[in-house]
């Protein structure tokens, strides 16, 4: 007999089939269900899935852009034991196939979309796939009828709504992949009580509640997108859907609907700063009270942007992984309710000493999380580690001595330090390390300083292979408009140019450590290389300038 004081992420259908019965939940272009219509669809799809023949612990993919199809099809699937793989609609179709070889789906779901590797796959191309749904179509089972209409596998259920849901073997309830900033995307398995200890502290800190606008900004493909969106659900507010975040499209649905809550990642945060700029007239969002940043930190130019077109926004930043099923820590960069001695505290904090040392506060874990630092020296940076309710299982079809745990403690990959107030501090990714010289350089303190030239849009650094040095540093630099750059040698250039030695001269005025300073700069053209979670491909950038610089050697 299933014991239903375990946590389930279902569990939230009881709510919103009672509180939110006649309540609009969902909006979806012109499509609107209330709270009873949302639920009828995910546990008559459920049924559905029943009938077909899945059974607890089958693996079900999605590739589909946003919808409200996309939560029905989430819940319905973990609603009758399955386990939810999402699967990046961005990718190309080997990278589709390899992660269905990882997962092993039964069942595959997608959309109509066009010019997504799913428009162009083959069920025989997945060897474990015995079934292909069209999400939302209806059409004709096709010769060896694998291709179902997903709305003809809705079967009626009537005024009453049977909500006795059941698990997968080991609660697993999503397999994630992560976003590839480290090569080929790995599956994490997260489980029912990780989304739903992920979601109730999101419900705690950032404050979702059943007045909660939520506009889904982020892919429900990526556990940033599933963990918030769980969230609001369990706090009974109300989704708008757009299929994927494009700034002009996020701009007019905040102002249609009084959008009250989003998350972004810094690239979506200056898209919708520069469309705002660019409407007329551009205004600000005044309904917007909640905004979560994750996927990096915003510059101070991009923060303060924020708070002029949100001012009643309480923003926070984030810092997570797909493995800790979304965030770890939390930090409240601005909050219109608080006193000025609430502003001071945050400031006493972004002046810390390690702030000095290129660290980055990301803030403190939330109260379900552990966190320590492994460092070879006291109170100085080390490895991060954490472990608590929220952490996955493993990487799915992986052995165990292929995931990063040590001793119960999962290995986050990236360098830091906790202060005496509980703050996490964040000085990069092992590996990104550069080692020059015998010294070793985190990127992210030599792009912190960089950044805040006035000429300076962008800035990446990285190493790359040097005779002599181990590794030579160097800065791909973007310019703001209306700044020219310069090859000249000098330090001393007009106004609004710049060069690599002026660039090197303001390291130096800024107390860079020599070492740390590149020493070379490269004009970078064209957009940096991005994850579809917005996250720098600092790996492609690096093989980018390593095929332009390898007859290069270092000048000391």
């Amino acid at each position: 007999m299933a014991n239903y004081s375990e946590a389930h992420i279902c569990q939230c259908l009881s709510r919103l089939a009672t509180a939110r019965r006649e309540s609009v939940v969902t909006i979806d272009g012109d499509r609107r269900k209330t709270g009873r219509q949302f639920v009828e669809g995910v546990v008559g799809l459920a049924n559905g899935l029943l009938q077909l023949g899945v059974v607890p612990g089958d693996v079900v993919s999605i590739s589909a852009l946003n919808s409200d199809l996309y939560l029905e099809w989430i819940l319905a699937i973990t609603y009758i034991g399955g386990i939810v793989a999402p699967l990046n609609y961005r990718w190309g179709l080997e990278e589709a196939k390899s992660a269905m070889d990882v997962a092993k789906p039964v069942l595959l779901v997608t959309d109509s979309s066009r010019g997504f590797w799913h428009s162009k796959f083959s069920i025989d191309n997945v060897p474990s796939l015995r079934w292909h749904v069209l999400m939302g179509m209806d059409v004709k089972p096709i010769n060896t009828e694998t291709i179902f209409a997903a709305e003809l596998m809705k079967e009626p259920v009537g005024k009453s709504v049977n909500l006795d849901y059941v698990w997968a073997p080991e609660r697993a309830a999503v397999i994630c992949f992560t976003s590839g900033t480290t090569g080929r995307p790995k599956g994490a398995t997260i489980t029912h009580s990780a989304l739903v200890v992920q979601s109730l502290a999101k419900i705690a800190i950032v404050r979702y509640d059943d007045d909660d606008i939520y506009l889904h900004t982020g892919p429900l493909c990526h556990i940033g997108g599933i963990s918030s969106a769980m969230a609001v659900l369990m706090a009974g507010g109300r989704h708008v859907m757009m299929p994927k975040f494009e700034a002009r499209l996020a701009c007019e649905a905040i102002r249609e609907h009084s959008v009250t809550s989003l998350i972004t990642v810094p690239t979506m945060m200056a898209d919708l700063i520069t469309i705002n700029r660019a409407q007329q007239p551009s205004g600000s969002f005044e309904s917007v009270t909640k905004i979560l940043n994750g996927g990096g930190g915003l510059s101070p130019l991009l923060f303060q942007d924020a708070t002029k077109i949100f001012p009643r926004a309480t923003i926070l930043s984030a810092y997570g992984m797909t493995e800790a099923c979304s965030s770890l820590t939390f930090m409240t960069l601005k909050d219109p309710t608080q006193d000025r001695s609430h502003h001071q505290k945050q400031n006493d904090v972004t002046n810390s000493n390690l702030s000095a040392q290129g660290g980055v506060c990301v803030g403190k874990p939330a109260p379900h999380i552990e966190l320590k630092v492994h460092a070879e020296e006291p109170s100085s940076p080390g490895r991060i580690f954490m472990r608590g309710p929220h952490a996955m299982l493993r990487y799915w079809g992986q052995s165990m001595h292929s995931n990063p745990f040590h001793q119960g403690w999962i290995d986050t990959g990236d360098i830091g330090q906790l202060d005496d107030r509980g703050n996490l501090w964040l000085f990069g990714r092992e590996k990104d390390k550069i080692k020059t010289g015998g010294e070793n350089i985190y990127p992210e303190e030599v792009e912190s300083v960089i950044s805040l030239h006035p000429g300076v849009s962008k800035i990446v650094v990285v190493g790359v292979p040097d005779a002599r040095l181990t590794e030579m540093v160097i800065g791909c630099v973007q310019l703001k408009q209306g700044w020219r750059w310069s090859d000249s040698n000098s330090a001393e250039v007009g106004a609004q140019v710049l060069s690599g030695e002026s660039l090197r001269q303001y390291c130096k005025d800024k107390n860079l450590t020599g070492f740390k300073i590149p020493k070379r700069f490269v004009l970078w053209r064209t957009d940096f290389p991005l994850t579809t979670t917005g996250k720098l491909r600092r790996d492609q950038v690096r093989a980018q300038l390593i095929s332009q610089t390898q007859f290069l050697s270092s000048k000391l």
